[in-house]
């Protein structure tokens, strides 16, 4: 069993396939993981659906959406929203 630091390294919180090398997902910090999109590293409890953060542009601030639903909306239903709602930056 791999021990963690408090920066959560040392495992991977990847909850599904990730296209990041087993090694650098040990060696990042937990956050930089969850930072990432679930399309690259899913850290979500359903893969590809992260929630708990906003995928909108500049935190949050480029949506009209309220930033507690951004963060409770899984990642595929922010990107479907429109930009011109919801700036996610993907078209």
């Amino acid at each position: 069993m791999q021990s963690t630091n408090e920066y959560g390294q040392g495992k991977s919180h990847a909850t599904g396939e990730s296209k990041v090398p087993g090694k650098v997902q040990q060696a990042a910090p937990e956050g930089l993981e969850k930072a990432l999109p679930d399309s690259i590293h899913p850290t979500g409890k359903e893969p590809g659906q992260s929630t708990h953060k906003t995928h909108a542009k500049d935190d949050g601030n480029a949506s009209i959406v309220p930033k507690k639903l951004q963060e409770k909306l899984p990642e595929s239903v922010e990107r479907a929203v429109p930009n011109i709602i919801h700036d996610t930056g993907k078209k």
